[in-house]
């Protein structure tokens, strides 16, 4: 794929920041009109029809003093078709168009695992997150999270001498939650921050299932430790599913309701996980992450899908343009 001159990329920029255009309907419009985003700008309002009036295009200027001010606080915007765009994510079902990315880029030559799990976590489940982390880190993968309290930020800190990512469901100059002020500032110096929403957006609950199918999207493989029945983890690991990346869990005690969903998980058919080797062996015999036509839903029956379910669609484009 080439580079994209400065003009494309605020085309880019203009069409995946239109509210109605998700990357389903961008990367339908990108094929469309053979890669004139251009072209797709100046047809979307007779495209969308009904919905026209209400079509907020963002002018040139809007998209302009966003890349002015990503280059003033170093977050680099990486387009698709970018080479430094990370390899794994372009294979995932309709890859976002463009992310923003805060850091050290040279975390994306590493293959990455997902550690994922409870916010309320137990101490002895910090402590597992803290170890697999550090141990998978030496081995010479990169550890991807969320920047959550809990799990994700014991593997985040675990893992920030030898490699990690954490994704935002917001922009990726805003920390949330607050507590992890003083770990973000240490991801944008010794690892890497990404997102695919615009600067300075704050997120919504919607925001972070979108967020979690980039989680598992950069991942060979996901880890779950410590996760409720009706746990945003679960979201992610169904998009794990879906990607056809590694599904692992850690068991835990049947009294304890962090450890419900991860129990579930386990019973109907991801790895069990009790340490680092055990991690390993899974990945050895995994397959790289190769690009996908259709999304894939593996069926786990015991599981609350109907709840998860919705949370995904609502994550996907409320609007789609008929094109």
């Amino acid at each position: 794929m080439d580079e994209l001159s400065f003009q494309e990329r605020c085309e880019w920029l203009r069409l995946i920041r239109t509210p109605t255009v998700g990357p389903v309907a961008f990367h339908t419009l990108r094929e469309r009109f053979a890669g004139d985003m251009g072209a797709a700008i100046r047809a979307l309002p007779d495209l969308a029809r009904k919905n026209s009036k209400s079509l907020a295009i963002p002018p040139i200027e809007d998209i302009e003093a966003e890349l002015e001010a990503c280059e003033a606080l170093g977050v680099q915007v990486l387009a698709l078709s970018d080479s430094a765009y990370p390899e794994a994510l372009k294979t995932i079902y309709m890859p976002p168009p463009i992310v923003m990315v805060r850091g050290v880029l040279d975390v994306f030559q590493k293959t990455g695992l997902a550690v994922i799990g409870a916010r309320n976590a137990s101490a002895i489940g910090l402590r597992f997150a803290r170890q697999i982390a550090s141990e998978l880190g030496e081995e010479g993968y990169s550890i991807v999270s969320g920047m959550a309290r809990g799990i994700d930020a014991s593997a985040h800190n675990a893992s920030l001498e030898t490699g990690t990512i954490a994704v935002l469901g917001g922009g990726v100059d805003h920390i949330y939650p607050p507590q992890s002020t003083e770990l973000y500032h240490q991801l944008c110096q010794k690892g890497l921050v990404l997102s695919e929403s615009p600067l300075h957006m704050k997120a919504t609950a919607r925001d972070f299932p979108r967020r979690n199918r980039l989680i598992s999207g950069l991942s060979l493989g996901v880890i779950v430790i410590e996760a409720a029945e009706r746990s945003g983890s679960l979201i992610t690991a169904r998009y794990a599913l879906e990607q056809n990346r590694e599904l692992m869990a850690t068991p835990g005690s049947p009294l304890d309701p962090r450890t419900k969903g991860c129990n579930r998980l386990i019973r109907e058919g991801a790895a069990l996980i009790e340490s680092t080797q055990d991690v390993l062996d899974v990945i050895a015999h995994a397959n790289p992450p190769y690009a996908q036509e259709e999304r894939f839903y593996p069926f786990y029956p015991a599981l609350d899908w109907e709840h998860i379910d919705k949370e995904v669609e609502n994550a996907y484009d409320s609007v789609r343009i008929l094109c």
